[in-house]
């Protein structure tokens, strides 16, 4: 399972930290982990992915520096700190997993993706 947190309303120019905590029997350095996210009347998109190590990372072209995907495998826990937020940023945001465990590859398809947390709203005002 996955629950994702940490989504809120907030002004443009400021930032989010949402976070992704998995539970399961699996180690969590066994899993990749992603970020996508579903604005109103559209499909849901890539946002950011990281391999199960954290060596290899992809972000989206909109949000490259100013966004980041890492985790903490300690924790079981994955992160994407969201800084310079934009209004177009407004959306429901959705962590995914893959296990992986001999892989350290980043995944950027959502049909990658395993397992799928249930969202977590972030609204940006302007």
């Amino acid at each position: 399972q996955l629950q994702a947190s940490g989504g809120g309303l907030v002004q443009a120019g400021n930032s989010l930290r949402l976070s992704c905590a998995a539970s399961s029997g699996r180690t969590g350095r066994d899993y990749a982990m992603g970020w996508f996210r579903q604005a109103p009347g559209e499909e849901r998109k890539f946002v950011a992915g990281i391999s199960r190590g954290g060596g290899t990372k992809y972000h989206e072209d909109s949000v490259k520096g100013r966004f980041t995907i890492s985790k903490d495998n300690a924790k079981n826990t994955a992160y994407l700190q969201m800084n310079s937020l934009k209004p177009e940023d407004t959306a429901v945001y959705y962590c995914a997993a893959k296990w992986v465990p001999h892989s350290n590859v980043a995944f950027t398809l959502d049909s990658s993706y395993d397992h799928w947390g249930q969202g977590t709203l972030v609204t940006v005002s302007s």
